[in-house]
């Protein structure tokens, strides 16, 4: 169970910033525009921030660091994740794993106990910070490991979790969890270990509630609290079915399937019937599940971010959700936002 005082702080601030797009996810951000995004975010009112070393290689780390200097260390919650170690390469591919114009490193897979305590201390290094608040597992799932899943996994019960217990009990982190986009692997985690909090990317949005029926009420009834990444699920909750660009929408990251550029074109229709943005509907939807503490959607520039911001909190009839409901385009069972009467 996390904290109470750290759980506290989280739900505090029910908009984090998603470090990925800073690690040039896709396409380039450039340096001094990223510390810009940070610093902006911060000043107006973001007090959590999560980052990994998998997010270009060290770079989206780096550059929260240097745009969070001088900041008090209390004033910010910090997350970043282990498992992946960054070997030193210079002839290292500079397009890798989807970013763009990355650090020199390959990346090389561990959840033993010295490669998370070696991880924490290189993401405190890059960070420039000497603590970090939550430590996530980062993608401990079936399908990004393949054959090699259960070696993986047993590492993870016999390497990282310990350690990352330890760390915590001791004072040097202040809870940790798993972040992956597979909901399924946090409810086998938690049949086996105790975990503070979960990053769940993708898998409680208003386009895919799958993690509702089993992992959310064991989180529940667990105490662990619930991050959502990915809330517009890679790309059509911002973009819709159909993007402006022409483009193909995309879903997990990867071309949306067919039945889901139809539900979302249902949603969509919704959406203007109630004079609602389909990413307002994005950010705020998940959020009405008692165990989600906060979402982390990304953005590339401040213009993204501000968008974020005022979508977040944008008034949204109580009607709209109740309709989305009654058109069984949100699971029946799912929290609704209270909105305005």
């Amino acid at each position: 169970m996390l904290d109470a005082k750290l759980n506290d702080r989280l739900r505090a601030n029910p908009l984090g910033f998603g470090g990925a797009p800073l690690g040039n996810l896709f396409r380039t951000v450039a340096e001094d525009d990223a510390i810009a995004l940070v610093r902006h975010a911060r000043a107006s009112g973001i007090g959590y921030f999560d980052t990994a070393p998998h997010y270009g290689n060290g770079r989206s780390e780096i550059r929260i660091g240097r745009a969070l200097a001088g900041l008090a260390r209390d004033e910010y919650l910090l997350s970043s994740k282990v498992g992946r170690l960054l070997v030193p390469d210079r002839a290292a591919p500079r397009e890798q794993n989807g970013y763009v114009d990355v650090l020199p490193y390959r990346q090389r897979w561990d959840y033993s106990r010295a490669g998370t305590l070696r991880s924490i201390d290189e993401s405190l290094r890059r960070l420039g910070v000497t603590r970090l608040d939550i430590v996530y597992i980062h993608d401990i799932d079936r399908d990004t490991h393949g054959a090699a899943f259960a070696q993986r996994f047993d590492e993870v019960l016999a390497g990282a979790i310990p350690a990352l217990s330890e760390l915590r009990d001791d004072g040097t982190i202040g809870g940790f969890g798993l972040g992956v986009n597979d909901w399924r692997v946090c409810v086998e985690v938690l049949s086996r270990a105790d975990l503070d909090v979960v990053l769940l990317a993708g898998r409680y949005t208003l386009l895919d509630q799958s993690a509702l029926p089993e992992l959310l009420p064991l989180c529940a009834r667990r105490g662990v609290a619930v991050v959502i990444g990915g809330p517009y699920n890679s790309g059509i909750l911002a973009t819709g079915a159909h993007p402006a660009d022409g483009s193909a929408p995309y879903f997990n990251y990867a071309p949306a399937p067919a039945d889901l550029v139809a539900r979302v074109e249902a949603i969509e229709e919704v959406c203007a019937g109630y004079d609602v943005p389909l990413r307002a509907a994005a950010l705020q939807f998940p959020l009405a599940h008692p165990v989600v503490a906060s979402i982390i959607p990304g953005a590339r520039t401040i213009a993204e971010f501000d968008q974020n911001f005022a979508l977040a909190t944008r008034a949204v009839p109580r009607a709209f959700w109740q309709a989305l409901s009654d058109r069984g385009l949100i699971a029946p069972d799912a929290p609704l936002p209270q909105g305005r009467s």
